[in-house]
């Protein structure tokens, strides 16, 4: 955990200066394409990637040391060589493991979230998955670990990895020239993200470009052909956990509700967005036309976007504070710590979706992060950072919610709330 956290200290804040950076670009061309609400939504989901993947809970089939000490043929020196061939091991496992979760229903669960933003921006990129529930991706580094790429070198390509698959995802740059023909660019990524018939499944390489052209899922960005951003069954929801879980809920559904005991078990298996015939019959989704795309989006006052960034502005301080002090906190609290910092994201994104129970998940939070400081004396060893932090952490959740109170009983309407009243 303590490796994992540092490496997020470090990526998190380089990733915010690319999209800072992206942001202030936009600006200053006049062509700004950051809606708050849909940037947070991408941020608190790269947020609780990070929760998700600093804890460790993916469960690990088989782990890549072991392949390598069972099938390494060769026993490498650590050169350039080494890292070059980790490179183009690890992407050419991503291809694989990309174009299986473009292709197959359970697998398209864990990526939904990525292409669930109809913006396209360095914030877009931060969408990751907390819905990976077990890591069968490393059988496609059986490559690497044959040709004796060690472990360690494994370790320290994978953020950098991570890292500059961040760069592509914006609109603000042309195509490269001879590096189409080389590395993934923001042309080529743009096709991947659109759901025009022509770019769907295509361009699904990370970092060299070299697999989509070797193995036939390669497409041109054409000008004739503008991009639309997003997927064909819109999620409308700001809220990434439930964009998270949104495509296994429908297979599960779709599998309850079919009649054939046969579609119950391969509904999982098919085809990406395979449903029963009967189940399309009785339960169809509407899927969206690109050409007529009406973008997700809620009414929202300047006064609460702000409050909304100021969440998110507090949901990235417990996050460091967690990342910072991980081995002080210990376990189990920091699981505790980071479901707690889960449910505080479904609260502020279920307000930002216009959605009354937020004051009822607000007040929940409150009354779960002030009993544990009441329980422990403290909130996750923060004085030990901040003298008083406790406090002034308790003062944070009761302030949350009087002001979703506010909101809610206000800009969200009379009507909204005796209505979700009534409903309950």
């Amino acid at each position: 955990m303590q490796n994992a956290a540092t490496v997020f200290l470090i990526l998190i804040p380089a990733i915010f200066v690319l999209i800072v950076g992206e942001a202030i670009y936009a600006y200053a061309k006049g062509n700004f394409n950051f809606r708050a609400m849909d940037t947070i939504s991408s941020l608190s989901a790269g947020m609780t990637n990070a929760i998700k993947s600093v804890l460790g809970l993916t469960a690990v089939i088989i782990g890549y040391a072991y392949m390598f000490e069972h099938l390494a043929l060769i026993e490498r020196e650590t050169t350039w060589v080494t890292y070059l061939l980790a490179l183009l091991g690890m992407d050419f496992a991503t291809y694989w493991y990309h174009r299986l979760a473009h292709h197959v229903n359970i697998f398209w669960n864990r990526h939904v979230i990525h292409h669930s933003g109809e913006e396209f921006n360095m914030a877009t990129a931060l969408r990751q998955s907390i819905s990976k529930f077990v890591n069968i991706s490393v059988f496609f580094m059986l490559p690497a670990a044959i040709l004796g790429v060690p472990p360690q070198v494994i370790a320290i390509v994978t953020p950098f990895h991570l890292y500059v698959q961040v760069w592509y995802h914006t609109i603000h740059v042309g195509k490269l020239g001879w590096l189409e023909y080389i590395i993934v660019t923001p042309s080529q990524h743009r096709v991947h993200h659109a759901v025009n018939e022509i770019y769907k499944d295509k361009n699904l390489s990370p970092v060299f470009c070299i697999w989509d052209r070797l193995f036939g899922t390669y497409q041109e960005e054409l000008d004739e052909e503008p991009c639309v951003y997003g997927i064909t069954r819109q999620v409308n929801t700001w809220n990434p956990i439930k964009i998270n879980l949104s495509h296994l809920w429908l297979l599960i559904q779709d599998a309850w509700r079919a009649d054939s005991w046969w579609d119950k078990f391969r509904i999982w298996f098919m085809p990406t967005g395979w449903r029963p015939e009967d189940v399309e019959a009785q339960y169809p989704v509407q899927s969206v036309d690109p050409y007529n795309l009406k973008k997700y989006d809620t009414p929202a006052s300047t006064q609460l976007k702000l409050w909304s960034w100021f969440q998110f502005a507090m949901l990235l301080f417990f996050l460091f504070q967690l990342l910072y002090q991980i081995a002080a906190i210990g376990t189990p609290e920091v699981f505790i710590y980071g479901a707690f910092l889960y449910f505080m994201v479904y609260a502020y994104t279920t307000l930002m979706d216009r959605d009354v129970s937020s004051f009822w998940l607000e007040s929940v939070k409150a009354v779960v992060g002030l009993t544990i400081i009441w329980r422990t004396g403290t909130w996750f060893q923060i004085d030990q950072l901040i003298p008083g932090g406790s406090y002034l952490i308790a003062a944070y959740l009761i302030l949350s919610v009087l002001v979703v109170g506010y909101f809610v009983f206000t800009e969200l309407g009379s009507e909204d709330v005796e209505h979700a009243m009534s409903s309950s």
